[in-house]
């Protein structure tokens, strides 16, 4: 009995592309979160602002949670991106995609940087800053 068994077939390896935007999200998202904690660092450091000099133990102890939070929300927009933008064209579903990983991190640093940054009433030692604790070099298109 001769049968003809088809052979098994072989599986496709996860193509790159489909690796590549979900690490380069995570990627952005910890390097905003982590830019965005070094500039919160020197503003306080700036206005001395804080519990201790510049409140750095607190900032440092907060560096690991702020990071993760920035991948998880670049990430999360991704997913939702990819998620709303199924049935697109592929130009229209990277950039919408791209849009939104970009303003939910954005969004996410503002915030951190608006809560933790600039102690407002704080009373800074520096006198380097107004009572606001906005040092003068920050831009005044971004608000504080």
């Amino acid at each position: 009995m001769d049968q003809d068994v088809p052979e098994p077939r072989a599986r496709t390896p996860r193509t790159v592309a489909a690796a590549v935007a979900p690490t380069a999200t995570a990627l952005f998202g910890a390097a905003a979160a982590l830019g965005t904690w070094y500039l919160t660092v020197t503003a306080r450091a700036y206005c001395d602002a804080g519990f201790d000099a510049g409140g750095k133990f607190e900032l440092n102890a907060t560096l690991p949670v702020i990071v993760l939070a920035g991948v998880l929300c670049a990430l999360a927009a991704g997913a939702a991106g990819r998620l709303l933008t199924r049935r697109v064209p592929t130009a229209l579903r990277v950039c919408v995609t791209a849009l939104l990983v970009v303003a939910a991190t954005a969004l996410l640093c503002w915030w951190y940087f608006a809560t933790r940054g600039t102690l407002d009433g704080y009373p800074g030692d520096s006198g380097l800053c107004p009572p606001s604790n906005i040092p003068p070099w920050w831009p005044v298109l971004l608000p504080a």
